[in-house]
């Protein structure tokens, strides 16, 4: 992405203060804000202590994966998928590995809760920030909860009965669930983590009340972000370890896209490609963004595809439709999200993995459902 932005740069497609102006900051503030909460909850051990906590409680097989689908599910509403993917890649493997459950299926589970999960929030991923902040949603977490809400807790279901049918022999096969205490765990960091979990909620609320009630308050999601970061980056004693170690590429990814995408845009090569009646159109948005977000990923599809909705004007129901069907295409392909390649390299790091075609065979039946599922409920509240 880097590559590509210099390429229009130096070749004079885009001016270098048309460059500037085209970074989304507040998407690159929410972003940093939120990195640096998820280094603190995973460096402190914190997340690790809750997820073993919760899983403690599992008796079978069955058990664990539905435990993970949901925990995961709504984990990554709450941190941003791609967190979630680094931490439970390791817990996950570490669950197989004692009760001899088969590591491919928590992994799939893994991989499709968070993918799903983050449907249901404009925080649970990069394409759904885009969307609440570009479309300029008053109440983005009203919004996502009244049009994703109820479809991703069927989607992931949906998931579950994938799993089951794909893995069956696998959610009887065990019998006792334990799990081992976090291996490390720093009280101060930890602390300071709460006290930002404490913040994004407080806050989070505070923006859905205000809403509710007709207030005028001023909280964005860059602010939400910054303000749950503030304890960490001004209290922690390894402050400037954490901050060196926050996910600086994904943050140069974004600034890259933008300036890219900026550039795609204004020379109408995109437009061209769609026809702009077919925007208006829910099921046409969901397959859409399925499809392309294979070959360029869903990010950069949310920044091209979002306009031309804006533009058509696009109601909330066409929009949410664009977060809903570009989140989910990550549960069709490997490629469809960074959070499956998170969890596929963490996994092979441990001598696990996931073919290419192992991941699509769950993954594609899934997707179809799940479209299904998102396009029904859309056309309901339509």
């Amino acid at each position: 992405m880097l590559g590509g932005a210099l390429a229009v740069l130096v070749t004079g497609q885009i001016t270098p203060s048309a460059a500037l102006r085209a970074i989304n900051l507040d998407v690159m503030i929410f972003l940093f804000g939120m990195f640096v909460v998820g280094e603190a909850l995973v460096r402190s051990g914190y997340l690790a202590v809750i997820a073993n906590r919760f899983f403690s409680r599992c008796k079978n097989g069955q058990q664990v994966v539905i435990a993970l689908l949901f925990c995961g599910g709504f984990l990554s509403a709450l941190l941003m998928n791609d967190t979630i993917a680094i931490i439970g890649t390791p817990l996950v493997l570490g669950l197989a590995a004692r009760h001899h459950i088969q590591p491919k299926l928590l992994l799939l589970a893994l991989a499709f809760a968070i993918t799903t999960g983050s449907v249901m929030s404009p925080i649970g991923n990069p394409q759904n920030l885009l969307v609440a902040v570009d479309a300029g949603m008053s109440s983005p977490f009203v919004t996502f909860g009244v049009y994703l809400f109820i479809p991703t807790i069927i989607s992931l279901c949906a998931a579950f009965l994938v799993l089951r049918f794909f893995y069956g022999r696998e959610f009887s096969a065990v019998t006792t669930i334990t799990v081992d205490p976090a291996p490390s765990f720093d009280n101060h960091l930890a602390t300071l983590a709460k006290c930002s979990l404490a913040i994004i909620l407080i806050l989070s609320a505070g923006k859905i009340l205000a809403s509710l009630t007709g207030t005028e308050i001023s909280l964005s999601l860059p602010l939400i972000a910054l303000c749950a970061a503030a304890p960490v980056i001004l209290l922690a004693k390894e402050r400037f370890d954490l901050l060196r170690a926050i996910d600086w590429p994904t943050l140069v990814f974004f600034a890259a896209m933008f300036v890219l995408m900026q550039s795609v845009w204004d020379s109408g090569f995109f437009q061209s490609l769609i026809d702009t009646g077919s925007v208006t159109a829910v099921p046409a948005i969901l397959c859409l963004a399925v499809i392309v977000s294979q070959f360029i990923s869903n990010v950069p599809f949310v920044a091209l595809f979002l306009p031309l909705i804006m533009q058509a004007g696009g109601t909330t129901a066409q929009l949410t439709a664009l977060a809903a069907g570009s989140t989910v295409a990550g549960n069709l392909t490997i490629l469809g999200a960074a959070s499956n390649v998170i969890i596929i390299q963490n996994a092979e790091k441990e001598g696990e993995t996931l073919t290419f075609l192992e991941f699509a065979r769950a993954g594609v039946p899934l997707t179809i459902i799940q479209l299904g599922i998102y396009w029904a409920w859309l056309a309901l509240v339509l």
